[in-house]
């Protein structure tokens, strides 16, 4: 079993910043490849920004040059620096991970861009 437990949203302003963590705990040892998914009011829930366990990364076209995802293996956390914030953004932002056949992910934290 693997816990994830996401923090840092809040109400910004367009064009502001925010920095969102994700801590994992648990059966941590096998995972690899962990993400950021957003959800807006009415809308599927979307790929953000992937990274490996060795810090590669990818990122929606939406958000290229504007999100930053890094990891700290050692601890265990996984962030998301989101820099240039449109209102557009405004979504539920929720931690992803997979080990072996199983996913998780954790209970999401709100991210809402207004002025």
């Amino acid at each position: 079993q693997v816990q994830l437990v996401e923090s840092g949203g809040g109400l910004v302003q367009p064009g502001g910043s925010l920095r969102l963590s994700c801590a994992a705990s648990g059966s941590i040892f096998n995972i690899n490849t962990m993400a950021w998914f957003r959800q807006a009011p009415g809308k599927q829930r979307e790929l953000v920004a992937t990274i490996t366990r060795g810090g590669s990364s990818n990122y929606a076209d939406s958000v290229k040059g504007r999100f930053t995802i890094s990891r700290d293996n050692a601890k265990n956390t996984v962030y998301l620096e989101m820099n240039s914030l449109k209102p557009e953004d405004t979504a539920a932002y929720y931690c992803y991970t997979v080990v072996y056949t199983s996913t998780y992910w954790g209970q999401g934290t709100q991210v809402t861009v207004s002025s």
